[in-house]
């Protein structure tokens, strides 16, 4: 089929999707534009994609971004944000998982009408995405990767060289966040003996990496690097091998599934010291799992309620009634998904949609967009690394994350 036969089929078909939308993971909703009128949709149909994890351990955060990604996609619609085209969401679940995300953008990848990808949570996750999107040059931008390698490469400091043009994120990388959070830990905390565990994960593994070169930088004693397994219950082996050590702090590079059980049993053993991690274990869950009054993290930019930028996202999510809360990512994934229909509408603006020419000048409107986001300016340095570097220390008080000191990290 060719592809003009496939967009006017696209546009035949819109009413069917929308009675069958039920059925699959796309979510679609008629624009109405100012004083209610229809928006015209008589080009077609066009999907915003998603991966992210909609089951499984991490699935409060990739709800949220879901979520919050689904708003963005009935505002535009609303707006008539594309004139001539009705924008789909599809959100597909990589269950965390580097082979279940592989499938879920090959689905996507697959489909002439997939414009943009919104995604992945984890950067594990994200090195199996990038390439088969790459492929079929399909933007993909992350809420929430921070994995350096993901667009600096293997040597991201001594020889950093893009890995993929089509991908972007509008969240800062380990290369930031991990010395951030060793310069709070170290020099205002007081920590000078510090334990180091991580999960063995592309993302948990970098991330206590920068933390632990910049701790003894600082002149900090990593007494100890460990690590345990993402699926791990029984944390007491390593607790026993660190306890003789006496670490004042852990420092853990994972997320909140592990981190949560990991601050109790480090209690259960009597070691009342605190647990800090980064972004992944910013999420109510975590104290649901275990996490202890006083423990610390950090997370990429500022708290989101905090923002003027985003007061009316919060506004707009509430409102939405969504059953599950925005979670940590919620406002990035938002910018996320508004840079994309942001980037389409310029590409779109010398012509009709077509995948082959279309989706390289969505890539090229990316490279170049300047957009206040609810979480702050957006724009994308020559790595496709976002240039805010803003990034917040919280610590548990109340059974909650309370941030506690905003700013970027000086070296």
């Amino acid at each position: 089929m060719t592809r003009r036969r496939t967009v006017a089929a696209a546009a035949i078909l819109a009413g069917a999707l929308a009675l069958t939308a039920c059925g699959t993971n796309r979510q679609e909703a008629p624009g109405t534009g100012a004083g209610g009128a229809s928006c015209d949709t008589s080009k077609g149909t066009l999907v915003i994609g998603m991966v992210a994890p909609l089951s499984g351990g991490l699935s409060a955060l990739g709800l949220g971004m879901r979520n919050s990604a689904d708003l963005a996609v009935k505002q535009a619609n609303e707006s008539c944000a594309v004139p001539g085209y009705q924008l789909v969401f599809q959100a597909e679940d990589d269950q965390a998982t580097p082979q279940v995300a592989g499938q879920a953008a090959t689905k996507l990848a697959s489909d002439d009408n997939v414009v943009g990808v919104v995604g992945t949570l984890n950067s594990s996750t994200a090195q199996t995405v990038q390439p088969i999107l790459a492929g079929k040059s399909i933007v993909q931008v992350s809420p929430a990767n921070t994995g350096p390698s993901l667009t600096r490469g293997e040597d991201p400091t001594g020889a950093p060289k893009r890995q993929f043009e089509s991908y972007f994120r509008v969240s800062t990388t380990d290369l930031v966040q991990g010395p951030f959070a060793a310069n709070y830990l170290v020099q205002k905390a007081g920590k000078k003996n510090i334990a180091v565990i991580d999960d063995g994960k592309t993302y948990g593994v970098g991330l206590a990496n920068e933390f632990a070169k910049q701790a003894e930088k600082l002149g900090a004693n990593i007494v100890a690097r460990e690590r345990v397994g993402e699926k791990d219950t029984d944390f007491n082996p390593v607790i026993t091998k660190i306890r003789p050590l006496n670490p004042d702090a852990v420092y853990y590079g994972g997320e909140y599934p592990v981190a949560g059980p990991l601050s109790r049993q480090l209690a259960g053993q009597g070691l009342d010291i605190p647990l800090m991690g980064g972004d992944g274990i910013v999420d109510a869950k975590f104290v649901e799992l275990g996490g202890r009054e006083g423990d610390l993290a950090t997370n990429v930019g500022a708290p989101t309620e905090s923002l003027p930028s985003a007061a009316k996202f919060v506004a707009d999510y509430k409102a939405a009634n969504y059953p599950e809360p925005y979670s940590a990512y919620g406002a990035f994934a938002y910018d996320s998904t508004n840079v994309i229909i942001q980037a389409l509408k310029t590409a779109l603006a010398g012509g009709d949609y077509n995948p082959e020419t279309t989706r390289p000048a969505i890539v090229k409107a990316v490279q170049d967009i300047k957009l206040d986001g609810a979480g702050g300016p957006i724009s994308f340095d020559e790595y496709g690394d976002t240039t805010n570097k803003l990034l917040t220390v919280y610590t548990v008080k109340n059974g909650e994350f309370t941030p506690i000191e905003t700013g970027t990290f000086e070296g």
